[in-house]
């Protein structure tokens, strides 16, 4: 009696210890992927606890987590020949994790492998000014090179992301000589456009001014107020203004007669009034004095009394 106890104990035991060596625990984030006599089973184990045949399964897990994967630093030289160092990030995850276990020995160094290539085929196909401004499109583009073989070994590709371009120090330095230039050409453009307008500014109140005289005079008290209100220079003013403008007028009449007397003086009338003046002033002094010779003006183009004529030319 003893011994049958102790045999089905030990029956028991040996069937507790089997199916404790078939039994696993899939874990949240894992998908179990079963081998039958080395043979994939159709369908996955899901998160909890499952059983296998002992001897007979194998049982593989796979993460379907995102996985960040940064891609080393990638040199190459871009479509207008310029030699950069790009490096970037790949976010991928297991969508079919029987394909991810059997398509591909190790799909997380296949997916770096590819990325890396990816990268380099970027670089010769951009420009520099596209790998600095344009990083969008070259994102969906690179996401959709590493996505075409990926998608058969059962991955998703979620996004990938250039992070840093690398570029020579010689082109750093001519990149921002160009800036400092740019910059420079844009404020003597501001400067040249407030001169411009401050000109016609200028032009339009001189216009005004000299249509209006007393706005001058106005001008010329509202500078004196300005420079008044400083109390730290003297402005000294020797003639009222109303004098100046006296002297003005007056100086527009003399000028106006003097203009008047050359214009009848040059008249014929004037010539012969002259003429007539000269020789009353002449016998007025042969009478009251000793005699003067007073001769009327000579007429330039009568010859003088000591030359001859010019002969006529043959």
């Amino acid at each position: 009696m003893d011994g049958a106890v102790v045999g089905v104990v030990l029956v028991v035991v040996l069937v507790l210890l089997v199916l404790r060596s078939g039994m696993r625990v899939v874990n949240q984030v894992e998908r179990g992927v079963v081998f039958r006599w080395g043979k994939a089973l159709p369908a996955y184990r899901h998160p909890g606890i499952t059983f296998l045949i002992p001897f007979a399964d194998r049982m593989r897990k796979v993460n379907v987590q995102v996985v960040t994967m940064p891609v080393p630093t990638q040199e190459g030289i871009t479509k207008d020949n310029v030699s950069v160092k790009v490096d970037a990030v790949v976010y991928f995850r297991v969508t079919d994790p029987i394909r991810a276990a059997i398509e591909v020995q190790d799909y997380v160094f296949a997916v770096g492998q590819v990325a890396q290539s990816s990268l380099r085929s970027i670089i010769g196909k951009s420009d520099l000014d596209d790998l600095l401004t344009d990083r969008e499109r070259l994102h969906e583009g690179l996401a959709l090179m590493i996505d075409s073989p990926a998608a058969e070994w059962g991955i998703h590709i979620d996004r990938v992301e250039i992070k840093d371009v690398q570029l020579p120090e010689s082109l750093k330095r001519s990149m921002s000589r160009q800036a400092e230039a740019e910059r420079e050409r844009r404020a003597r453009v501001i400067t040249a456009d407030g001169e411009f307008q401050a000109a016609q500014q200028l032009a339009n109140a001189s216009r005004i001014m000299s249509d209006s005289p007393e706005a001058m005079q106005l001008r010329l008290l509202q500078t004196v107020v300005e420079v008044a209100a400083e109390k730290n220079s003297t402005l000294v003013m020797p003639f009222p203004v109303e004098l100046l403008r006296y002297f003005e007028r007056a100086t527009k009449r003399l000028d106006q007669e003097v203009e008047k007397n050359e214009r009848e003086l040059d008249a014929p009338e004037g010539q012969a009034a002259l003429k007539a003046g000269i020789e009353q002033i002449a016998a007025v002094a042969d009478r009251f004095g000793p005699a003067a010779e007073v001769t009327a003006p000579r007429d330039p183009r009568e010859p003088s009394p000591g030359s001859s004529a010019p002969a006529d030319r043959q």
